[in-house]
């Protein structure tokens, strides 16, 4: 495990914080989603990573042969190393919670080290994931909360793939928040006002 294996930006918080955790989408980077994160939880640690892979120029997180065409091995991989980048910076910032959000290929393997790690984190945004397989978790997702945001008219993430997701998380016991807008694949206030209330409920139930 290296804090260092991505590289990244890292927002130190108060003592005894919650720590949360930014993936940014295809071609974003480790500044996209950080102000987000840093104001969704004042005070808190705000951990952000680049994607390590490169498709003609854009970062992500896993390489993909097409559109929704994942390569698993890739993805394989990804995952484990990404799952030791958070729990490296969990050990070092001993947060009151973890709470993670990803946008697009940042949800995908934020959703992808959740099934592996189904203990890691308090809750999660998954906004506009693309989960094109059945996952297989790793335990159980009890207690946890978990929010997926989607676009009716996503035509990157067609909406029987959210809701297929959605259920195969409340089948091992995740609580499931769904919240949709009747757009694309673009990131609208109301998923922005969702995530929000996500992370307020969680931290008060510290």
């Amino acid at each position: 495990m290296s804090k260092d294996s991505y590289i990244h930006k890292l927002l130190p918080g108060k003592a005894d914080s919650p720590l949360v955790l930014a993936f940014h989408g295809t071609g974003g980077d480790e500044n996209q989603l950080l102000g987000f994160a840093q104001e969704l939880v004042p005070g808190a640690t705000v951990v952000s990573p680049r994607g390590d892979v490169s498709e003609m120029g854009a970062a992500r997180f896993f390489r993909r042969t097409g559109e929704g065409v994942y390569d698993m091995d890739d993805l394989a991989r990804a995952t484990d190393k990404m799952a030791g980048f958070v729990k490296a910076h969990v050990e070092a910032a001993r947060p009151s919670q973890v709470l993670a959000l990803g946008y697009s290929n940042g949800a995908n393997i934020l959703a992808s080290v959740l099934f592996a790690e189904a203990e890691l984190f308090n809750a999660v945004a998954l906004m506009h994931p693309l989960i094109p397989f059945a996952p297989e978790v790793k335990g159980s997702l009890a207690g946890r909360h978990v929010l997926i945001t989607a676009g009716r008219r996503d035509p990157i993430c067609p909406p029987e793939l959210t809701n297929r997701l959605d259920a195969n998380l409340r089948q091992v016991g995740a609580d499931v928040s769904l919240e949709w807008h009747e757009g694309g694949h673009e990131v609208r206030p109301n998923e922005i006002d969702a995530v929000k209330r996500l992370f307020a409920t969680v931290t008060k139930e510290r």
